[in-house]
């Protein structure tokens, strides 16, 4: 079974997955274009923040980083002026550290994940999407084009865009044995994440939306979308400036060329009629997940997707 995840709502279903199935028989496919170089570092927040939030270690307040964390060495380094918009915890330094030392032993990125997924003891399978550089870049009005982490944390997302595009995508390769565990799942779920910034970037290396596309009917999406807002995030935001609905049928619009299937929240039932009309069959259930109860009823829900949504 496949995930396709990226940031906090993609980390917390998965919390559920593995509660209400076999965590070895699992294998989450992570966005990666939102890695970024800070002080000579390789971070990869979507990464970690699957690993952090399955190893049950992430900040419970913010959703990323880490619980108890320090910041001494933030707080020192701004006592030389430097770069410290984009914070990095004292302990979360070390999953950097470790991950750059590695790459710099040639290891690749997809074999230093899996090292510091099993050091957190995560029983489920955990892929970059591609061990090649991709870099998320948003074109706003006052700054041109910017990078990811320039948009999202510098910026705090309150800029308007007027584009986005995945550098280095149309050169990447995705990692090994991803396409060939597409091809062979008996499920693809796309997590409730920024469809945009997170989900759209996994199925821009190519080869990934083709191997996606092609098995539709075996593909679940979870609307990130509830009552018309993202519960977290830019994505409603976002979805508006470049030209989509802000609804759970602007979603299934994105997302009809490559699920079968949609699940979509009950503040969004009246909906549903809409949904089906863009050619995607629609769930309806809870999909707020707020705790580790709910994030299981939401994973039950999207195990039985295809049963209960048939194919559209």
């Amino acid at each position: 079974m496949v995930v396709l995840a990226g940031g906090v709502g993609a980390a917390k279903l998965l919390t559920g997955l593995v509660r209400a199935h076999p965590p070895h028989d699992l294998l989450a496919v992570v966005n990666t274009a939102d890695d970024t170089v800070l002080h000579g570092l390789h971070v990869s927040p979507d990464l970690d923040t699957v690993v952090y939030t399955l190893a049950g270690a992430v900040n419970p307040d913010t959703g990323w980083g880490l619980a108890g964390e320090t910041w001494q060495a933030m707080n020192a380094l701004d006592r030389y002026g430097g770069v410290t918009w984009f914070r990095l915890g004292d302990r979360d330094l070390a999953t950097h550290m470790y991950r750059t030392h590695r790459l710099g032993q040639g290891a690749d990125l997809a074999a230093v994940t899996a090292e510091i997924a099993a050091a957190w003891g995560l029983k489920l399978a955990v892929l970059p999407v591609t061990n090649d550089r991709i870099e998320t870049k948003v074109t706003t009005a006052d700054e041109g084009e910017i990078g990811f982490q320039d948009y999202f944390v510098r910026r705090r997302h309150d800029v308007a865009a007027s584009a986005v595009r995945v550098a280095g995508s149309a050169r990447a390769r995705p990692s090994p044995g991803l396409v060939e565990a597409l091809d062979n799942a008996r499920l693809i779920i796309i997590a409730p994440s920024n469809p945009i910034l997170s989900i759209g970037p996994v199925l821009e290396v190519p080869g990934v939306r083709p191997a996606v596309a092609a098995r539709r009917d075996a593909v679940v999406a979870v609307s990130p979308i509830v009552g018309g807002a993202a519960l977290k995030g830019p994505a409603g935001r976002l979805m508006r400036e470049l030209g989509h609905e802000c609804s759970v049928v602007g979603v299934a619009r994105l997302y009809r060329e490559v699920a079968a299937t949609l699940v979509i929240d009950e503040a969004d039932a009246h909906l549903a009629d809409s949904v089906e009309a863009v050619g995607i069959s629609c769930v309806v259930a809870p999909t707020i997940m707020d705790g580790a109860e709910s994030a299981t009823a939401v994973a039950r829900v999207v195990l039985g997707g295809l049963a209960a949504g048939g194919s559209a």
